[in-house]
């Protein structure tokens, strides 16, 4: 009966795939994607707001937010009908409303989001400046400076700062015999610290970029480049003098770095310190969500790697809890990413302990997820998310259905999203089709993969050991295999930890693989046995003192 379910659950998955794969080909329609993903108190919110600005039972605008609010997807002739609209009226009524949603949004919004609030202060310092009131003007723009440069709004704060000089300009106020002096200061260091954060954002989304078209190095020559890039664009810098900003772009630029060259101890290092200066600075963890949980992200990711299972699992569950309360969390952007992160690294855990059955539990639920935010999930988590669940089957023994996803990810067009993925997607996949017993298939994936990786330009040593070995398995005696499968095993050995050779067993755990098949066990029981003899040892020391805490 177990056993049906599981099979069931797989082809409900399968399922959940496919929809995401069609409806993510419909272009979505801007307005009601804006009123499905507002929540029932903004809805509540955006028709109080109507009844202030016109009679709501009359307004068209009104009614076509009522009319998309009832559909699932966008049906022109369903709305024209439900709203009462006619068609020629449509697509005005429809910008309409959408701005009228943006303002509501706006007005509802402005206590939950740092940089709203410091603006409506700026627009009403605006007003007053309109009507010739000085002085009030400037009491505005001198509290929402002080707050702005308190929660780490420096953008904001030189805006603010312009903003007195222009005023001090026309209107003498004598509050300050240096005013003149103490404005150009201020903006020379909001300035000067607006620079240097901007110059290590500007280097870690570069190196970001670069992972993404590139992957992992692969050898010398992209070791030589790296470091000779992040040499030339590194900014200089006084570590004294250092503000939060600046320090959490430089460990975020330091981080991609140090992953590109897959120095995973310095990752670990270095996302540690953002996650400090979070614990340090808690406001920040409003007004920069999407890093905050950015960098619990990479502290997972670097755990993962070095194997920590004690500080990954520790860190985890902070996040999980994080998720739960909600305290810190502030919008749906937030909220998706922290659940991505999740996903990914709930199913990391598994990887690492062995638990491949047990991670199949979240596939479903990880399913779901994607169709719920298919468009605000971009290509490049996706096909890590169908990776990740394809070696959850593959570990678990279900080779079929870990090739359909690993088809997904084989099937993606675009080269520049993860190209190193896709080359290692039909590695695993190739290997999946000889585990499966597909003998008609594997001549022509060996010919297909081995023109793909070529083109990629990314067929190392270990790779062509794969291929040849599976490439000539048709004319293996029977009694030689195992002998076959531990002359493998001996090669890869000698490959797992060399700089240039390693990269492979990032993604495929293949002397598990090869040890599974010598010892006629489970590729899951190899792990597993793997994982309880290294919980038996001493965790290695991370150099750090700081914990994973949120």
């Amino acid at each position: 009966m177990q056993q049906n379910n599981r099979i069931t659950d797989s082809e409900d998955d399968w399922k959940n795939v496919k929809a995401v794969a069609l409806t993510s080909k419909i272009k979505p329609d801007p307005v009601l994607e804006l009123v499905k993903s507002m929540t029932k108190a903004e809805k509540r919110s955006f028709r109080l707001y109507a009844t202030r600005i016109g009679d709501s039972k009359n307004a068209k605008f009104v009614a076509l937010f009522d009319a998309m609010d009832e559909v699932a997807v966008f049906d022109e002739a369903k709305i024209l009908k439900k709203s009462g609209i006619p068609k020629s009226q449509l697509a005005n009524v429809k910008i309409y409303l959408y701005h009228q949603l943006l303002t509501s949004l706006r007005q509802s919004g402005v206590d939950g989001y740092d940089d709203i609030s410091l603006h409506e202060q700026l627009d009403f310092a605006r007003i007053l400046y309109a009507k010739g009131m000085y002085r009030q003007s400037l009491k505005f723009l001198d509290r929402a400076k002080h707050q702005a440069v308190d929660r780490q709004q420096f953008t904001i704060a030189l805006e603010i700062v312009e903003f007195e000089k222009l005023i001090e300009s026309q209107f003498i106020t004598r509050s300050s015999t240096t005013r003149a002096d103490d404005l150009t200061t201020e903006v020379q260091n909001l300035s000067s610290t607006i620079q240097k954060a901007s110059e290590f954002s500007n280097l870690a989304i570069q190196l970001y970029a670069l992972y993404l078209k590139r992957g992992h190095v692969r050898n010398r020559n992209d070791i030589m480049f790296v470091e000779d890039y992040f040499t030339k664009h590194r900014p200089k810098f006084d570590v004294r003098r250092q503000g939060v900003y600046e320090q959490l772009y430089m460990n975020l630029s330091n981080y991609w770095y140090s992953y590109i060259l897959q120095d995973f101890l310095a990752c670990y290092r270095h996302t540690q310190r953002n996650v400090d200066l979070f614990a340090e600075y808690p406001m920040l963890k409003q007004s920069m969500s999407s890093l905050y949980f950015k960098s619990f992200n990479y502290l997972l990711e670097s755990l993962f790697y070095l194997r920590h299972y004690s500080r990954f699992k520790e860190a985890l569950e902070a996040v999980h809890t994080e998720i739960v309360k909600r305290e810190n969390i502030i919008n749906q952007n937030a909220e998706i990413l922290a659940r991505s992160f999740y996903y990914a690294n709930r199913m990391n855990l598994h990887f690492m302990d062995g638990t491949f059955s047990d991670g199949l539990e979240i596939v479903p639920e990880l399913l779901d997820f994607i169709k719920e935010n298919e468009n605000k999930i971009d290509q490049h988590h996706i096909l890590v998310f169908y990776y990740k669940v394809a070696c959850l089957y593959f570990g678990s023994g279900n080779f079929k259905r870990a090739i359909s996803f690993l088809n997904k990810i084989i099937d993606t067009r675009d080269e520049d999203v993860r190209s190193d993925l896709q080359c290692f997607a039909r590695i695993l996949c190739l290997i999946a089709t000889y585990e499966g017993g597909d003998d008609l298939m594997m001549e022509y994936q060996i010919k297909s993969t081995y023109r793909f990786l070529v083109k990629m330009n990314d067929l190392n040593v270990v790779q062509r050991e794969i291929l040849a070995f599976l490439g000539k398995f048709g004319t293996f005696y029977r009694s030689d295999i195992n002998k076959l499968f531990r002359a493998l095993h001996e090669k890869l050995l000698l490959y797992e930890n060399m700089p240039y050779e390693k990269r492979p067993f990032l993604y495929l755990d293949l002397t598990s693989w090869l040890e599974s098949k010598m010892k006629n066990v489970s590729v899951q029981e190899i792990i597993r046995q793997k994982f309880i003899r290294r919980s038996n040892m001493q965790q290695p020391s991370l150099g750090v003192t700081g914990n994973p805490r949120i």
